[in-house]
């Protein structure tokens, strides 16, 4: 082995350096025949398991997408949901207010018509009572003038005349 013994530059060739490439040679062999195809597997196994967790992570972002749409469309559909009952319950109070001012306005009419009726009696109350005191002193008068009581026909025609005459407010035949 002397004979590739030699030396170049700063690295010295030997017999060794025969021995060291064989094992090296030896080495990479072991290396790719049992190690390499491993490491491979693991590697695309590994390759596989992010490409299935980017799926997934596509699909669960697709998911959620799909939910916040939906959430989405729930939340117009309570939001116009909501204005309707609040539209409606302006409607309703507003029909509410009208109704009850139209109750006000026939109590208020009712109450105005019993007082005006209630005026009207008292009036003629208050007329039927002067008639009568204007009637007995109208008997008072004539029996103080005539001196002698009247019967009752004459009386009443007495009584109708002189009522007739105040109220026709001349007071005068």
């Amino acid at each position: 082995m002397l004979f590739l013994a030699g030396e170049v530059g700063v690295v010295t060739i030997d017999g060794t350096v025969v021995v060291e490439l064989i094992a090296f040679l030896l080495m990479l062999a072991v290396l790719a025949r049992y190690v390499y195809p491993q490491i491979v597997k693991v590697a695309e196994a590994r390759q596989l398991a992010i490409a299935e967790q980017l799926r997934e992570a596509e699909k669960a972002r697709a998911d959620a997408e799909t939910r916040l749409k939906d959430a989405e469309a729930k939340l117009d559909d309570a939001r116009k949901t909501a204005q309707t009952l609040i539209e409606a319950a302006g409607k309703s109070a507003d029909q509410l207010r009208q109704e009850m001012k139209g109750k006000a306005e026939e109590e208020a009419r009712r109450i105005a018509e019993a007082a005006r009726k209630e005026i009207e009696a008292e009036r003629d109350r208050a007329l039927q009572s002067i008639r009568g005191e204007v009637a007995d002193l109208v008997v008072m008068a004539t029996e103080k003038v005539i001196g002698e009581t009247l019967d009752a026909s004459k009386h009443k025609q007495l009584i109708d005349k002189a009522i007739a005459e105040v109220a026709s407010g001349d007071g005068s035949r």
